[in-house]
């Protein structure tokens, strides 16, 4: 089987966000399933060229090569892709942006040809890809050597859809027909993200939980009518997380290394993460920590009204990252009142393995979550989330029952600041349970979040897909 796995972001090579997470670690996992894959991304200004040993083939196209000898291709242009940032700057789009994945999405499919890889199946992902399935299934629909290629398109976050001026239409090569209220025209505008919804041949979201959200109202977008109508082509693939990268035992940023058969580590690092935060060093305190981007979504309008609350508590509170500035003006002032806070309005990869790892608890209050990773993680360092039952944190977290011991972390329901506090101080009472805790921090770190599991569902779809008539 050929696969042609299509984003526009793979680590290491560039990121903003999980899809690329997602686009540098599926495709490895499906080579070990036998997948002949190739990736392909743009060629961005931010992209190290020698320590990636990546090669020019062309003076279009240039190529390295990932784990299990996978190949990533880049499709070089300056005009589009020599840029500071990925998608934007200073948090405004490019307003090139449809020229710019127009021009990814014609040159990837121009590129499979150029390098003689017939592909059996497509995979792109989210909006900036999503004109390879139309392209298929117009432009290129009489194209001999696309005959049998069929198309798997996955959303990894609905809200972010490639909305453009109809007006942009000719930039990308289509004729008038494709914009219609059964094609591209969402409110007058063209919808990328709804065009790859629709012209591909299979749909799947990054959690089983997502993927009936988004066929409501309340997260759908406005894009919930598409998926109903596609809903027997849709499915939800949970994500993993690459276990090596984010394994207790064998991770160099921590102090000491432990497992679930030797937890005792996991202390030293909480010691070491006190010490770095300049809080007070005492392993009895429960700590909290928070790694998100500073945003409604990810729910810290609910934890602002509740903050002053939770940190007045007999615990310390510890907040990595970056986002809109009326949350870091709100967490600069907790910093300036709370002795026993730590606030790195920042991005850093480094401390971030030591808030995972020396924290008890972790804290993901989302208002939605497509899949999330930080629960994953979080679970991998034995460090119990605290999150909403929404998406994937609905899908990989379990709810502790005090009365059965089961459960891997606290679950609340209704997206209220006051059931966040009951949760938090739910998570505190088991907490003071020394013994019960360690029992619950070592099935933590038992279960497996690996791509294993998922890259198996990925091979299963598309062997259905190649084998479907549409």
């Amino acid at each position: 089987m050929k696969v042609l796995f299509c984003s526009s972001e793979v680590v290491p090579f560039a990121k903003t966000g999980g899809l690329a997470d997602v686009a540098g670690t599926l495709p490895p996992e499906l080579a070990n399933l036998g997948v002949e894959i190739k990736v392909v991304l743009p060629y961005y200004k931010s992209i190290e060229t020698k320590k990636f040993k990546i090669k020019k083939i062309d003076k279009d196209t240039a190529v390295a090569v990932i784990q299990n000898n996978v190949e990533v291709y880049f499709i070089e242009n300056k005009k589009y892709f020599d840029r500071a940032s990925l998608y934007q700057y200073n948090g405004v789009d490019y307003r090139d942006n449809l020229e710019r994945f127009t021009y990814y999405c014609q040159q990837t499919l121009k590129l499979a040809k150029k390098i003689k890889f017939k592909p059996d199946i497509i995979h792109c992902n989210d909006w900036q890809s999503a004109l390879i399935p139309i392209y298929l299934k117009t432009i290129y629909k009489k194209d001999v050597f696309y005959k049998k290629t069929k198309t798997v398109f996955t959303i990894h976050n609905l809200g972010y859809q490639g909305l453009f001026p109809k007006e942009d239409l000719a930039l990308t090569g289509l004729s008038d027909a494709v914009f219609s209220i059964d094609g591209l025209e969402f409110y007058g505008r063209i919808n990328l993200l709804k065009g790859g919804l629709l012209f591909s041949d299979k749909i799947t979201t990054v959690s089983a939980t997502y993927a009936e959200e988004i066929q409501t109202p309340q997260f759908g977008c406005g894009l919930e009518g598409v998926l109903q109508k596609r809903k027997s082509d849709l499915s939800g693939i949970l994500n993993g997380i690459n276990c090596q990268d984010w394994d207790p035992k064998k991770n160099k940023a921590l102090t000491k290394n432990y497992g679930p058969d030797d937890i005792e580590g996991k202390y030293n690092n909480k010691t070491n993460l006190q010490k770095i935060c300049k809080l007070k060093v005492n392993n009895r305190i429960p700590l909290l920590g928070i790694i998100t981007r500073l945003a409604d979504q990810k729910g810290l309008d609910i934890l602002a009204e509740v903050i002053d609350k939770i940190v007045q508590m007999p615990i310390q509170f510890v907040l990595l990252g970056t986002g809109d500035p009326k949350y870091h003006k709100l967490f600069e002032s907790i910093k300036d009142k709370y002795k026993n806070t730590a606030i790195y309005l920042s991005f850093d990869p480094k401390l971030a393995y030591k808030i995972y790892a020396g924290s008890d608890m972790f804290l993901m209050p989302s208002y939605y979550e497509p899949c999330g990773l930080g629960q994953l993680i979080s679970l991998n360092f034995g460090t119990i989330p605290i999150v909403r039952k929404t998406g994937g944190l609905a899908d990989t977290v379990v709810d502790y029952d005090p009365f059965s011991k089961k459960g891997n972390g606290f679950v609340f329901d209704n997206y209220q600041s006051g059931a966040l506090l009951e949760t938090i101080k739910r998570a505190l009472c088991v907490y003071h349970d020394a013994e019960e805790w360690k029992r619950l921090v070592r099935g933590a770190m038992k279960c497996n979040f690996s791509w294993e599991a998922s890259a198996s569902e990925y091979y299963t779809l598309y062997k259905k897909t190649i084998g479907s008539k549409k």
